[in-house]
């Protein structure tokens, strides 16, 4: 492989906080310098940046990639498309699959598979609990051993204190880190919406707002108890992110991510029954919205993930209430991202931080830098180029997109895999 430098371009890279004009210079696969005025080596390539921004390449830290037992919804193969498009070259895999990633030699499949798509490294997730059921502590230090990078039921709340308690203590005696997913079960069992006037007027299943952070109080003090590493997927209220404010105050090991949805949408979006649009949790009222932006502003909330959740067609094409909850997010993680930066809420860096740094971090990944020697994982994008998000033209096996008609700007016009163009021209 013949040297590689991106030149013009704005170097962007959180981790180190550097942020300017310049170049990069890929040798074998890895970052070998970058800063401005870099000679070109004979017989490097050459790729002009435009002006473009280069970041590292995103972290995303929560997806379903659909395998196993899920590839009519998601390949891993057809995840990895979605992702180069969206600038992602790390994804942590959720383990509530069929069978569970519960099992060590299906932690090592799962990074092998990565692997072998040339473009993604996957890192799996282990079940907490075995086959995800919330009955039966998992062999969490096989999964350990065998690479998985946390421990967490996925979608599953991890309802039972007691079992929460066994995984906190177990865990913490190699510290791993535990994600939960926050909604109290018996509150949100059955419901399709977030309780108010939208649910009551649409006649539709409610789940309480409180059920989150019910759930985030709980888990708070099992953390006081065992002195575990806990962190909330997907926070969606005010209230649930005030507890977990107030518990980093306190110097607790607590952690948190929110997902594109719950700052760029509220309820409302669910319209008229419109299925794409419902999620779990649900889309909760604009108070809550405004929370969750300040909370990426004031550094509450480490990471933005994509949460993506790949549902075919027909499980979609339901009345409402049973409908699957989820939406697809490999492809708008950063645009929608980009939102918060062209409304004035949070700069470029921290935008590109919540992507790469902040859950590289979380994941304990050697991902999300721009440092000499780190695989040249890149990212090249135009943060003022616009499109618009249209289900049927988005990369990947499914389609659910909550955003689908939303106009955006910032797009990737190139994604690299330790120094081999995965996406791009």
């Amino acid at each position: 492989m013949s040297d590689l430098l991106i030149h013009n371009v704005r170097l962007l890279d959180p981790a180190s906080g550097l942020d300017t004009p310049g170049a990069i210079l890929v040798r074998a696969g890895r970052i070998a310098d970058l800063g401005a005025n870099l000679g070109r080596p004979d017989g490097a390539t050459m790729v002009d940046g435009d002006g473009a921004v280069l970041c590292p390449g995103l972290v995303d830290m929560r997806a379903d990639v659909g395998e196993p037992g899920g590839e009519y919804r998601e390949t891993i193969a057809s995840a990895a498309a979605a992702a180069a498009f969206g600038g992602i070259t790390t994804l942590a895999a959720l383990p509530d699959t069929n069978p569970a990633i519960d099992d060590p030699a299906l932690v090592r499949h799962l990074r092998a598979r990565g692997e072998e798509t040339g473009s993604l490294t996957i890192l799996p997730y282990g079940a907490a609990t075995k086959g995800c059921r919330g009955e039966e502590l998992a062999e969490l230090g096989l999964l350990h051993e065998a690479g998985a990078v946390a421990f967490t039921d996925g979608a599953r709340a991890i309802g039972s204190a007691r079992m929460m308690h066994l995984i906190l203590s177990y865990a913490a005696g190699f510290g791993a880190r535990v994600v939960q997913h926050p909604e109290e079960p018996s509150l949100a069992e059955g419901g399709a919406a977030t309780s108010g006037e939208l649910a009551t007027r649409l006649g539709l299943p409610a789940i309480p707002a409180a059920a989150e952070a019910l759930m985030v109080a709980r888990d708070i003090r099992l953390v006081r108890l065992t002195g575990g590493k806990l962190h909330f997927a997907h926070v969606s209220t005010g209230e649930a992110l005030d507890l977990i404010r107030a518990a980093k105050a306190d110097g607790l090991a607590i952690t948190c991510d929110t997902a594109p949805p719950y700052f760029d949408l509220n309820e409302t979006a669910i319209g008229n029954f419109r299925t794409f649009a419902k999620l779990s949790p649900p889309l909760r009222v604009e108070a809550d919205r405004l929370a969750v932006v300040a909370a990426l502003a004031d550094g509450t909330i480490d990471a933005v993930a994509s949460d993506h959740q790949p549902r075919d067609a027909d499980d979609k094409r339901l009345p409402f209430a049973q409908a699957a909850a989820g939406g697809v997010g490999l492809a708008t993680l950063l645009a929608v991202t980009l939102a918060q930066v062209q409304g004035g809420t949070i700069t470029l860096m921290r935008a590109i931080e919540l992507l790469t740094a902040g859950p590289a971090r979380l994941l304990g990944a050697t991902a999300g830098s721009l440092a000499k020697g780190a695989p040249a994982d890149l990212c090249l994008f135009d943060p003022e180029r616009a499109w618009q998000v249209e289900d049927g033209k988005l990369p990947g096996r499914a389609q659910n997109t909550p955003f689908d008609g939303r106009a955006l700007e910032g797009r990737v016009l190139g994604t690299w895999k330790s120094g081999r163009r995965v996406f791009g021209a």
